[in-house]
């Protein structure tokens, strides 16, 4: 049995997107994150936040923030105390909430943005990201749209989170699961 033919009638646009910054700003901060942020020419942590704060992100006090990174859109990013984002990529279309004491490891991903499969103009859907107090996002493990890990909660090395993590929960895998509790000391 052949599927049936769609007949597109619009075009794929983004023009209801709210990029949250004039077109300027947008230019600038693309070239200050390449001169930057990802050519990893500045190494030094203290002038990354600072450029963060320049280009509106709200950032805590004794932050880490390591070269190499990847943020698509500094004003829509909140990060709290004493928390360390190494060299990972966060796409953030829509805002990512990071809380204190937080952790995102290399070659994490924070995705915020992605596309309506269901729809054949693959329109854009966004949901924010919220990682609470004492979260640990391990390497190379991949945060989904919409996703809120609670306090404490653990994604393990090279997991896809597509859920909301429990506070004090360990996740592994694809997709990611509750493999255990975490006990802090």
């Amino acid at each position: 049995m052949e599927k049936p033919k769609v007949q597109l009638k619009k075009k794929f646009d983004t023009k209801d997107f709210d990029h949250g910054a004039s077109v300027l700003k947008q230019l600038l901060w693309y070239f200050t994150s390449c001169l930057f942020f990802r050519s990893g020419l500045v190494p030094f942590s203290v002038v990354l936040v600072w450029l963060l704060k320049l280009f509106g992100a709200k950032i805590g006090k004794d932050v880490r923030v390591k070269p190499y990174i990847h943020i698509k859109f500094p004003w829509k990013l909140q990060l709290g105390d004493h928390s360390w984002l190494a060299e990972c990529y966060i796409e953030n279309l829509a805002p990512v909430i990071i809380g204190r004491n937080c952790c995102v490891s290399q070659n994490a991903t924070l995705m915020t943005g992605n596309h309506d499969y269901k729809s054949p103009y693959f329109d854009l859907i966004t949901k924010p990201i919220i990682l609470e107090d004492g979260v640990w996002i391990g390497a190379n493990a991949i945060v989904c749209p919409g996703v809120t890990a609670k306090s404490h909660a653990v994604l393990g090395v090279g997991s896809v989170s597509t859920k909301n993590l429990e506070a004090y929960g360990i996740y592994q895998g694809n997709p990611a699961v509750k493999i255990r509790e975490r006990g802090l000391i």
